[in-house]
């Protein structure tokens, strides 16, 4: 498990968790970068949106193996938000807007995405 507080640099923490699975496992590059992208999506959603960047909340990350399968859960300790109803980022209104496309990447990247505790936590699958 890692743990650490909502300043944005911590972020950058998500690296050596990814190098260490991606070293353990023998996932190939492209592996790595699908579960790199997906895991700094997620945690800067869980800094910017989930935790407000209150550097007094934490957010876990925890990862797992699964037969053939890795899981990734990020938490954070925010009231959540409507998962279910996201704007389309590739929608004609929204192309040009900055930001609001970390859920659309993890969806894109990872083999499965589910959304737990209002979607305070969100848990990501990647086939191995």
């Amino acid at each position: 498990m890692l743990r650490f507080n909502s300043a944005p640099n911590n972020v950058n923490a998500v690296e050596p968790l990814v190098d260490n699975v991606v070293n353990q496992y023998r996932l190939s590059p492209d592996q790595k970068g699908s579960i790199l992208i997906s895991l700094t999506e997620a945690v800067t959603n869980a800094m910017r949106h989930g935790n407000q960047y209150d550097e007094s909340k934490s957010i876990e990350v925890r990862h797992r193996k699964l037969r053939n399968r890795i899981s990734f859960s990020i938490t954070d300790e925010g009231d959540g938000f409507d998962f279910q109803n996201l704007p389309d980022p590739t929608a004609p209104e929204n192309i040009m807007k900055c930001g609001g496309r970390g859920v659309y990447l993890m969806r894109q990247l990872a083999d499965e995405v589910r959304f737990r505790n209002n979607g305070s936590t969100v848990e990501m699958r990647f086939n191995i």
